[in-house]
């Protein structure tokens, strides 16, 4: 499913996420815009998208939403990767670290973020695979 720039509007409400993202919005004055909902619903149901939408409409917010609801959810060992992000650029990748720490911090997740960049060493890598369950991201 492709999931357009129209979709930039605003959903109806956050009746569709949990109870700590639903306060989490409000707190903010967010709501939550259509193509998000759209995302965590596709996600949900196992089923691939791709979201084309401009910029500052929330993409990283809807890209990560669905981890980070899962990660919110469920109870995992702690050991294995749940959320790969790969960005073309490091910077791109600094920016989405700083944007997806916020809610991490104010919803008070237990989800750690680590980054790898092309420089990191085969260990640094491995672990990634082996000792979170958490976000990574790669440039």
């Amino acid at each position: 499913m492709t999931i357009g720039s129209s979709a930039a509007r605003p959903a109806q409400s956050v009746r569709h996420l949990p109870a700590a993202f639903r306060d989490w919005f409000r707190a903010r004055g967010w709501e939550l815009r259509s193509h998000q909902l759209a995302i965590l619903q596709k996600v949900q149901q196992r089923r691939s998208t791709l979201l084309i939408a401009p910029t500052g409409s929330g993409k990283t917010l809807a890209g990560f939403l669905p981890s980070l609801v899962d990660l919110a959810a469920r109870k995992r060992d702690g050991r294995s990767l749940h959320t790969l992000y790969i960005s073309p650029l490091k910077a791109l990748a600094a920016d989405i670290e700083r944007n997806l720490l916020v809610p991490i911090r104010e919803l008070g997740l237990p989800v750690r973020v680590e980054t790898r960049t092309g420089y990191a060493s085969g260990a640094q890598g491995a672990s990634a695979c082996t000792s979170t369950r958490h976000p990574a991201h790669n440039t």
